[in-house]
């Protein structure tokens, strides 16, 4: 009788079994995770079985083991994945690293937070902008890159804002008496921080195909582009554009942009003529995020 009790005690199995070891059902009720997600956890070495019967290959697990399922699910609930949490659980990582990969995963949520803050501004900037299509032109606000193109300019104090018509057939005049063909982009900056009457700082420009030099009144140079550059397309007559800078202006405001560089109004469709309806004109404002 004492040498069977004494063997009892000494047999492994019976030591395990004083442990209250628990199916895997059981421990999945216990910890409120899954079966499947234990089955993974144990597959990829992040906790594994206390012990698995050799003939039914029931998985056992112990209370003692969820300290470590509970890092592991708080870890996942950070956003990291099962093989950066088998590192974080990794007893020989250094824990410096393991503050590195924190501040790391602190940064990639900060963004992902303001990349979606951003998407809710314009969400909202959108629903507005439909509120409000029965009273104001269709436009559709847009962000592209504009790349630097080669130009003739004048840059000019105007009277008022159709004076700078004239510019463009100076410019035209110079490229044509040295031989050069003007481009197909024909624009005008505004120079000024704010809206004008009159003394207005302007520049017309016309892309060039060619070398040219200039003089003391028309000046060739690389017109910088834009990495981030707020667009909208207006159909119409330049006395209409008021509508256009307004939806534009409201959009940058809105959707969280600040005003980076003069904007431009290039004239995909147009002429001297300042009440024509089939002009087609393109406002640009180069932006970057607030």
């Amino acid at each position: 009788m004492y040498c069977r009790q004494l063997d009892r005690l000494s047999n492994p199995y019976h030591l395990q079994r004083s442990k209250k070891m628990l199916k895997i059902g059981d421990f999945s009720k216990l910890s409120q995770v899954s079966v499947k997600a234990l089955r993974l956890y144990d597959q990829m070495g992040l906790l594994k079985p206390i012990k698995v019967d050799n003939f039914t290959s029931y998985r056992y697990y112990s209370a003692e083991q969820l300290p470590r399922l509970n890092r592991i699910l708080a870890f996942k609930d950070l956003g990291f994945s099962l093989e950066q949490i088998a590192k974080l659980l990794d007893e020989n990582l250094p824990p410096e690293q393991i503050r590195g990969m924190l501040r790391l995963k602190q940064g990639e949520i900060q963004r992902l937070v303001e990349a979606e803050q951003a998407r809710l501004i314009r969400v909202e900037a959108r629903l507005k902008q439909i509120e409000q299509e029965d009273s104001m032109p269709n436009y559709e606000v847009v962000i592209k890159k504009v790349a630097p193109i080669q130009v003739a300019s004048i840059r000019q104090i105007l009277p008022d804002n159709p004076s700078i018509g004239q510019l463009y057939g100076e410019i035209s005049e110079y490229l044509a008496q040295n031989g050069v063909k003007a481009g197909d982009y024909y624009a005008g900056i505004w120079h000024d921080p704010g809206y004008k009457d009159t003394d207005i700082d302007a520049e017309a420009v016309i892309s060039i195909e060619g070398s040219i030099k200039g003089n003391e009144r028309i000046k060739i140079y690389e017109l910088p582009g834009s990495e981030t550059t707020a667009c909208l397309i207006h159909h119409g007559s330049y006395e209409t554009l008021a509508q256009a800078y307004a939806t534009l202006v409201s959009w940058i405001e809105a959707n969280g942009y600040n005003i980076t560089a003069p904007n431009r109004e290039v004239y995909i469709i147009g002429g001297n003529e300042q009440n024509n309806d089939s002009y087609v004109t393109e406002l640009q404002f180069p932006v970057a995020q607030a």
